[in-house]
């Protein structure tokens, strides 16, 4: 598994590439903004895009969603639980970036606990993981050679947690999530939704 990651717009959100080398097929998670530097990167690659997959709904995660998918014509798969937040895209941009946006095209399908997202060989577990938003996800690698790989979103993040102050959010839940994470193997290394990779054990959830 081949992992290249984007930090894009103004919240330096995190976007992951990620491919199975044999097929080059790929997935992106998280096209926060830039969409076009995005299909550059996807382009010098040779990447085969198969699923554009959403951590969560809010918008700094999603800006580059509507250009990937008429680029690319491929799946958006997001959890049910956040579609409200999702749909709130273009509000939510005006809001905290004074920014006007196109509406986000609809997920075509919604994941859950334990779906297997398959792209070449390769594949990522669904793990819910509620708490900074009703819908947020990881999605966690079979165990490699140098261990398995959690792409964390907001809910997980070096020396850090994702909020939980929002009307919608849940620290029970929240908590309830982590603990689940904290079963993970300690070598686990994981990729946030922002700032620099960590693992379970540098976040004392082991």
């Amino acid at each position: 598994m081949e992992i290249k990651t984007l930090s894009l717009g103004p919240l330096q959100t995190n976007c992951y590439l990620v491919w199975c080398p044999k097929t080059q097929e790929a997935i992106i998670i998280d096209p926060a903004d830039e969409a076009d530097f995005i299909t550059q990167e996807i382009i010098d690659l040779k990447l085969k895009p198969k699923y554009i997959v959403l951590t969560h709904g809010h918008f700094d995660h999603v800006l580059g969603v509507l250009e990937l998918k008429l680029n690319f014509n491929i799946p958006i798969l997001l959890h049910k639980a956040d579609l409200p937040l999702y749909k709130q895209t273009q509000k939510s941009a005006q809001y905290w970036l004074q920014r006007q946006v196109d509406p986000t095209p609809p997920p075509d399908k919604f994941i859950k606990q334990n779906d297997q997202i398959k792209f070449g060989k390769e594949s990522l577990k669904v793990i819910e993981t509620p708490g900074h938003t009703p819908g947020s996800i990881c999605l966690l690698s079979p165990v490699h050679l140098g261990g398995a790989h959690l792409f964390s979103g907001d809910t997980l993040f070096k020396n850090g947690i994702g909020r939980t102050d929002f009307s919608y959010s849940s620290s029970k839940d929240m908590q309830n999530s982590l603990q689940k994470l904290a079963k993970l193997p300690p070598t686990t290394k994981v990729y946030p939704g922002h700032g620099e990779p960590t693992t379970i054990a540098q976040e004392s959830l082991s």
